[in-house]
């Protein structure tokens, strides 16, 4: 619809000033774009099968696919020939939207280009070699039958051996945190193996020679994904312990520019991101010190303020902090939860919520623990009807210290925010209207920051709308946790280019953004795990935090926040600066 009306615009005001032989170019140029970029996206799949499945599109559910010499060379042909296809096309002759869609697929080319030649993560990085999820979004599949969901996995696993061979032969100087996180996820993958798939045969109404069959190939995927896990314990890691065949988890100043430019797609670069952050780190601890001068005689009553502005919040902070959920009812605190925010919404008319998109409050599945505590698990653009998960993961392998420690974090103000962020009206509700895009390039070619950077943003706009009641300790804890933000760029940034340590980051995170001892160390081994992805964040806020502002200065009195809100997720996941083209143009 979006579109369409945007062409018959041009079209109109164009038919105005221009000999109908130039109308009927246009268009022409943007029916064929149309059909190039389908037929991308049919190629996309054909070379990347698993990344279909993950978008809800199961037609090459069957394949496994196993990056030897001969799929490099498929995926090199692959970025060539669009590459080529693309220098062909007249940019000006495209609408707004197209040359939108024309700048996703250039930037993903140069990106996968870039994996492909030099950060070349199979190499080092062991924990790529997960199965787990792959196998689970093919069971999971609700749009076919189980004898059809079982048919494919059947097909899929008679590579998996082979997988694990090429995985072994391929791995030649990984981390020592990426073998350490391969060892534990990979073993978590197991149960999708031995219990999930193995279940549901018995359950199916196959026959049992197929029954058999697959039970067979089940036994022979167990034994490559034990003997890969063993041999990564046993063999791979004390050589890397001592330093025989390792890398540094660090990507250093000229790989981190360059992963920063493809996947964050911002118009600045990682060293302009990482300033902005500094700035906005100061400005934090100073509203912080006025909230807590606020609040002061409340909790202290009169008690001397310290003289230092630091001690004076992270006083204020740790008494906040000691009202949080019990560690056996942490999920289901966060599942009640869900329904106040969607009322608020529903409430102060700042956005349009689809009552009849599920969301599902889950334990994080083994398989994917060991990053993050909370995430969400979205059904791509073909299956956007199938459940979103929001995955949090149990605290029973917590010591009692550990555990406080961690809730302590997410206490009873902080977990409201983190719901924001991860659910409604944050991921969940963006991935919603993500899924109904008119274009689904902008859909499946999604961008990390401005995904991260909108579930940043909804957490300052629902408190600037008044939820909690403006209460100081909400705020307080917000202030804390959008320097939490901040801190993940200053930290990604510090550690992967400037050469942090453990102990500087941990100084960083426990006094200067005052997080807990357990989350500061929890996100230590996160930093070491990625790269890039801490920035996109605040990358991404300050995009949007702009383009709201510039709007507003533009509309004056006409500017409408749910206006603004719904037009800027109609356009998918694209960057926030293609978003911007659009909108202010």
């Amino acid at each position: 619809m979006r579109k369409f009306g945007l062409l018959l615009f041009i079209s109109s005001t164009i038919a105005c000033s221009q000999p109908e032989h130039k109308l009927v170019e246009l268009i022409d140029q943007n029916v064929e774009f149309e059909k190039y970029a389908s037929s991308f996206v049919d190629h996309l799949w054909k070379t990347f099968p698993s990344w279909a499945t993950g978008e809800g599109m199961h037609a090459y559910d069957s394949v496994l696919t196993i990056y030897n010499t001969a799929k490099r060379a498929e995926v090199r042909a692959f970025i060539d020939s669009n590459t080529a296809r693309l220098e062909n096309v007249n940019l000006n002759g495209l609408s707004s939207l197209n040359q939108i869609d024309y700048y996703l697929i250039r930037d993903y080319l140069l990106k996968e280009k870039f994996y492909l030649d030099e950060m070349k993560g199979g190499q080092w990085n062991p924990a790529q070699y997960n199965l787990g999820g792959q196998f689970f979004a093919v069971l999971s599949y609700q749009g076919h039958s189980l004898e059809k969901r079982l048919t494919a996995l059947n097909h899929k696993l008679d590579r998996v051996p082979d997988y694990y061979a090429f995985a072994k032969k391929n791995i030649t100087k990984p981390t020592l945190v990426h073998t350490n996180l391969a060892i534990a996820q990979i073993g978590g993958s197991v149960s999708i193996f031995d219990r999930s798939i193995r279940d549901s045969v018995a359950k199916s109404e196959l026959t049992n020679e197929i029954k058999g069959e697959i039970n067979g190939k089940l036994d022979a995927a167990l034994t490559a994904i034990t003997d890969y896990t063993k041999w990564l314990s046993d063999e791979l890691k004390p050589q890397v312990e001592v330093g025989e065949r390792s890398r540094d988890f660090r990507l250093g100043d000229s790989l981190y520019d360059q992963k920063f430019k493809y996947n964050m797609g911002s118009s600045f670069s990682a060293r302009e991101i990482y300033q902005k952050a500094i700035e906005r780190k100061q400005e934090l601890h100073k509203k912080m010190y006025e909230v807590t001068a606020r609040l002061w005689p409340k909790y202290f009553g009169q008690t001397t303020v310290p003289k230092y502005k630091e001690e004076a919040i992270l006083r204020m902070i740790d008494t906040l902090s000691y009202v949080h959920a019990h560690r056996d009812s942490f999920i289901t605190t966060i599942r009640a939860q869900i329904p106040e925010l969607v009322h608020f919404i529903n409430q102060k008319e700042l956005l349009t919520l689809d009552p009849d998109k599920p969301l599902t409050v889950r334990a994080t599945p083994e398989y994917m623990r060991g990053v993050a505590g909370a995430s969400i698990s979205a059904p791509g653009p073909y299956d956007a009807n199938a459940e979103t998960y929001y995955n949090v993961t149990p605290l029973d392998h917590y010591s009692e210290k550990e555990v406080e420690s961690y809730l302590r974090e997410y206490n009873q103000y902080l977990l409201q925010i983190l719901n924001i962020h991860e659910a409604i009206p944050g991921h969940y509700t963006q991935l919603v209207y993500s899924n109904k895009s008119p274009s689904l390039i902008k859909s499946i070619l999604g961008n990390g920051a401005m995904i991260e950077g909108w579930a940043v943003y909804t957490e300052l706009m629902m408190l600037e709308n008044g939820y909690g009641n403006n209460a100081d300790e909400l705020w307080l804890m917000y202030y804390k946790w959008n320097l939490r933000t901040v801190c993940n760029t200053i930290l990604d940034y510090s550690v992967h280019v400037l050469g942090m340590n453990e102990v500087e980051a941990i100084t960083l995170l426990t006094k200067q953004a005052f997080q807990q001892e357990a989350e500061a160390r929890g996100k230590w081994n996160r930093v070491q795990l990625t790269s890039v992805q801490l920035c996109s964040y605040y990358t991404g806020f300050y995009e949007i935090v702009n383009l709201r502002e510039e709007m507003k200065r533009r509309k004056g009195e006409r500017f409408d926040l749910k206006e603004f809100h719904e037009e800027f997720l109609s356009y998918g996941s694209a960057p926030v600066k293609y978003i911007s083209m659009l909108m202010l143009e």
